[in-house]
């Protein structure tokens, strides 16, 4: 407890550095990483942060020093350069973007470990930790890294908010863009540059092989609780920012651990409970959504079925028994005593003496389903030229999901048909 109680105190003054630097430069790269993710050019990130080691090394072997303005401004050019480069492979050759992102970093990459390998056995005192930039080392983060990074990731979350409309139109539609007069290609170079700036912001603090995780991993967990890019780009700072924090404060309890990978875990962990339980799209969420439309499905054959066989004796409310049910439709038995069991719940039917009946609710639900199945034939039948044989299968599936906005639609294109194409009246 007094770890944990030093650590949100800041009793040392390097975990305020550390920490302040960490949630920094995980927000800044999960903000501009939700357009990099919305356009489906998340290995450009990966290409960047291993293009960027070449100019790291360059920038050291020019200066002789470690500052980081001169790193992180080395690491800028080679980031930029290998965005040129998968961009004119890609307009100037038969290689698709996927390829030519796995070439420009291979090359890159292997151009800087060819440089670092060369720095190292130099002899030179300096290059004491340029390594470091592989895996990063958040721990290393002084004072004056903070006010550094504190800058550049201002001015990356300012162009972000002020051209957020541009990027979320170029992100979803930019032909649309195009045609509404905006320079697409200079708010792609913006965007670009901004994509370059987060990750070289990053390199510090997980380095430039796990950089693209933190560029990618928080959008799409944030992308998997909304459809709103706003709150998409709230989470993923969110997100970013509480990896940041979890990953400083377990290398701070445990010294041995890293920084920069934890960041990394701590995120892909917020990626993995996203994908399993959002409520919409998680897996969770769509397994339990799936069983929620079977089990609809069910109830609503049931109650047609009840429904048609009071059409045909022309009593709605006359008690059926479980066999008489499954000659009506062919349910299985277990289906059709969980069908009856939660339409029973839900007021739907009652049990009198092991039979079954419709409630004025059962009988008005069911009539609506029959209904729907009977319009939908007649639209086939009459829009689309469909013979009468071939549309019941069709009509089986489509009256579970016609909205009532598409029931009055089919009413008044059809004209309030009165019978379906076999004859049968269609109740209103």
């Amino acid at each position: 407890m007094s770890t944990f109680w030093n650590f949100i105190t800041f009793a040392d003054p390097n975990i305020k550095y550390i920490v302040l630097g960490t949630v920094l430069l995980s927000v800044g790269s999960a903000v501009v990483g939700c357009f990099s993710f919305l356009r489906k050019r998340a290995l450009v990130g990966d290409a960047v942060a291993h293009s960027v080691l070449p100019g790291v090394c360059l920038a050291f072997m020019l200066s002789g020093t470690k500052n980081p303005l001169w790193l992180l401004l080395g690491a800028f050019v080679t980031g930029w350069l290998s965005l040129l480069s998968i961009d004119f492979i890609s307009k100037n050759s038969k290689l698709k973007e996927d390829t030519s992102i796995g070439l420009v970093l291979s090359v890159f990459f292997g151009i800087g470990i060819l440089l670092l390998t060369h720095i190292q056995q130099s002899g030179e005192a300096s290059q004491s930790g340029l390594d470091k930039f592989l895996f990063g080392k958040a721990a290393s983060l002084i004072g004056s890294d903070l006010w550094l990074f504190l800058g550049v990731v201002s001015v990356l979350l300012l162009i972000t908010f002020l051209f957020f409309k541009e990027f979320t139109l170029l992100s979803f539609d930019k032909q649309y863009a195009a045609a509404l007069g905006l320079p697409v290609r200079g708010l792609e170079l913006l965007l670009t540059t901004l994509t370059v700036l987060a990750v070289v912001i990053g390199i510090q603090s997980v380095g430039v092989v796990l950089m693209a995780a933190m560029l990618i991993t928080p959008a799409a967990a944030a992308r998997y609780w909304t459809h709103d890019i706003r709150k998409m780009v709230a989470l993923a700072a969110t997100f970013g920012a509480i990896s940041g924090i979890t990953g400083a404060y377990i290398s701070y309890a445990a010294p041995a651990m890293p920084t920069g990978p934890w960041i990394v875990l701590v995120v892909s962990l917020l990626a993995v409970v996203s994908f399993s339980f959002a409520p919409r799209k998680g897996i969770v969420g769509s397994l339990l959504l799936q069983r929620k439309n079977r089990l609809q499905i069910i109830e609503e054959n049931i109650l047609k079925a009840l429904f048609h066989l009071g059409e045909q004796e022309n009593d709605f409310f006359k008690h059926r028994s479980f066999e008489e049910i499954i000659i009506k439709r062919d349910i299985e038995p277990s289906q059709l005593r969980t069908g009856l069991r939660r339409l029973r719940q839900h007021g739907y039917v009652l049990k009198e003496h092991g039979l079954w009946t419709l409630t004025p609710e059962g009988q008005q639900r069911g009539k609506r389903v029959t209904k729907l199945h009977r319009l939908w034939e007649m639209y086939l039948t009459t829009h689309l030229n469909i013979a009468p044989d071939h549309v019941h299968d069709d009509a089986e599936t489509m009256e579970h999901i016609i909205t009532p906005e598409i029931e009055r639609a089919l009413e008044e294109q059809l004209r309030f048909p009165t019978t379906d194409p076999h004859g049968e009246n269609i109740p209103y």
